[in-house]
C-alpha cells in the first residue's frame, strides 16, 4: 500500500536503526580518547568532532535522499561511471572487510577479554572470538528485510540501556573536574579543527553513503515509494539518529576528560572505557562494558555486511547476495586477527585520502541543482580533491613510509604550497578551486544537460 509519509513510530524505529548502524566500536572509543587528549579544551574539541562525526553523516543521508538515487554508486556516476565503480568499491572495502568490520571484532575482544588473558592465550582466543562474532553477524545479515527488527527494535535499545548505566554513574560521581584536566600538546591550538579531523575516525561520513541503500530500501518497504516523499522521510529519520548521537558523543567525551582526575591518558579509548567501567562497577563493570561493546559492534557489523552485499549485487547483478555476505565475513575475520592498534595505524592514511572524496561528493550532491547536475563540476572538483588528498594520505602513513626521503619531499612541498595541510585539511582549498573553475566553464562555454 502506497503512502506519502511514515508514522511517528516508524520514523523513530528507522532513526533507531540508523543510530544502531552507525554506533559501533569507533563511536565509543574515539570520543572517550578525544576527551582525554583535549582535557580542559574538551568542549571546543567535541564541537569539531560533532561536525565531522554527525554533521557530515547527516548531510550524507540527506544527499542520498534528495538525489533520488538508490545509493552511493548511482550518485557517483554523476562524476564518471568508471570512477563510480572505483570509488564505491574502495569505500565499501574500507568500511567493510579491510578496516571497519575487522575493527568491530577486534575492539570487542580487546575490551571484553584482552585485560584478563595473557598474550599467548590471546593468540588463540582472538581467532576463536572473531569466528563466533562474524558467524553471528553473518547469520543476522542473511535476511536484510529483517534488519529494522534486529537493530532498530531490539539490539539498539539493549545497547542504550547498558551504556546508560555507566554514563549515569560517571556523572553522579565524577572522577575529576573538566576545568582541571591536563591538555595534550595537540590540543593547545587549532582545537576545533583537530577535533574535526578526529571525527574522521568514526568512519560515519563514509557509512552514511554506504547505509543510504538500507535506509531507502527500508522506507520503500514501509510503503513510501515516491522519490520526494522518500527524501522527506529520510531527513526525519536522520534527524532522530543525529540528535541521539550528538548527546552520546558529548557525554562520552566529557567522561574521558573527567577520567583524567583519576587515570592517566590511555593508549586508546577502549582502555579508558574499561578503566572507567571497572572503577564504578568493579568486575561487574567489565561484564556490562563487554556486553555494551559486543552489542554495539554486532549491530554495526550486521549493517555493514548487509550494505556491502546489497550494493555489490546492485553493481554486479550476477553476484549472489548470500555468497557476498559470506565472503565479506570471511575476509573481515582474517583481517581482524592483525590487532586493533595495527588496524587503526594502517587505516588512517586511507581515511585521509578517501574521506575528502566522500565529503565533496556529499556536498556536490546537495548543491547539484544549482549547476544543473553538470558532470564537469563534479569531475573538476573531484580531480583537484584527489591531488590534495593524496598528500594528506602520505603524511598520515606509518613512520616507515612517511619518514622516507620521497614521502618527506612530498610533505615538504605540501606544507609550503597547500593551505591547511598541517592540520590535515589540505583538500579544502583545491576542492573549492576545482568547483569554481567547473562553474565558470559551465556558465560561459556550454549549457549542460541535466544528468539526473
Amino acid at each position: 500500500m502506497k503512502k506519502q509519509k511514515l508514522s511517528f513510530k516508524e520514523i523513530i524505529f528507522i532513526g533507531s536503526m540508523l543510530f544502531g548502524l552507525y554506533f559501533g566500536a569507533g563511536n565509543l572509543i574515539f570520543p572517550i580518547h578525544l576527551g582525554q587528549t583535549a582535557g580542559a579544551h574538551v568542549w571546543l574539541a567535541n564541537l569539531g568532532f560533532l561536525l565531522a562525526a554527525i554533521g557530515l553523516p547527516f548531510l550524507g543521508i540527506i544527499a542520498i535522499g534528495i538525489s533520488k538515487k538508490n545509493g552511493v554508486f548511482e550518485v557517483a556516476t554523476r562524476i564518471n561511471k568508471i570512477y563510480a565503480y572505483i570509488f564505491t568499491i574502495a569505500l565499501y572495502l574500507v568500511i567493510g572487510p579491510f578496516f571497519a568490520l575487522p575493527r568491530l571484532a577486534t575492539t570487542s575482544y580487546e575490551i571484553a577479554f584482552s585485560p584478563f588473558v595473557s598474550s599467548s592465550t590471546g593468540r588463540i582466543l582472538l581467532p576463536l572470538f572473531s569466528v563466533i562474532f562474524f558467524i553471528l553477524a553473518w547469520f543476522f545479515a542473511r535476511k536484510p528485510s529483517k534488519i529494522l527488527d534486529y537493530i532498530g527494535k531490539y539490539l539498539n535499545p539493549v545497547f542504550l540501556v547498558l551504556l546508560g548505566i555507566v554514563v549515569i554513574l560517571a556523572f553522579i560521581h565524577p572522577l575529576g573536574e573538566i576545568s582541571n584536566a591536563p591538555i595534550s600538546p595537540d590540543y593547545n591550538k587549532g582545537v576545533l579543527l583537530k577535533g574535526f579531523v578526529e571525527g574522521y575516525n568514526t568512519l560515519d561520513a563514509l557509512s552514511s553513503l554506504a547505509f543510504g541503500i538500507i535506509i531507502v530500501t527500508t522506507i520503500r518497504k514501509l510503503g513510501v515509494t515516491e522519490p520526494n516523499a522518500i527524501a522527506r522521510e529520510t531527513f526525519k529519520s536522520g534527524t532522530v539518529s543525529t540528535i541521539a548521537m550528538a548527546v552520546i558523543y558529548t557525554l562520552l567525551a566529557l567522561m574521558g576528560a573527567m577520567s583524567l582526575g583519576h587515570f592517566k591518558l590511555s593508549e586508546n579509548g577502549g582502555i579508558a572505557l574499561a578503566q572507567i567501567a571497572q572503577y564504578y562497577l568493579g568486575d561487574y563493570g567489565i561484564i556490562i562494558l563487554s556486553l555494551i561493546i559486543i552489542v554495539a559492534c554486532l549491530k554495526t557489523a550486521i549493517g555493514l555486511i548487509t550494505a556491502f552485499s546489497e550494493t555489490f549485487t546492485e553493481m554486479f547483478p550476477k553476484l549472489n547476495y548470500l555468497w557476498l555476505a559470506t565472503g565479506v565475513s570471511v575476509l573481515a575475520f582474517i583481517f581482524a586477527n592483525v590487532g586493533l592498534t595495527k588496524i587503526i595505524m594502517y587505516s588512517t592514511p586511507v581515511l585521509m585520502f578517501i574521506y575528502p572524496l566522500a565529503i565533496t561528493l556529499i556536498l556536490l550532491t546537495l548543491v547539484s541543482p544549482l549547476f544543473n547536475h553538470a558532470s564537469l563540476v563534479y569531475q573538476l572538483t573531484t580531480i583537484f580533491t584527489i591531488i590534495a588528498a593524496f598528500f594528506d594520505g602520505v603524511k598520515a602513513c606509518p613512520d616507515f613510509i612517511s619518514q622516507s626521503k620521497g614521502a618527506q619531499a612530498l610533505i615538504s612541498f605540501a606544507e609550503h604550497y597547500i593551505p591547511f595541510y598541517n592540520i590535515g585539511m589540505g583538500w579544502i582549498v583545491p576542492a573549492v578551486i576545482g568547483f569554481i573553475i567547473g562553474l565558470i566553464i559551465c556558465k560561459f562555454t556550454y549549457k549542460s544537460e541535466p544528468q539526473g
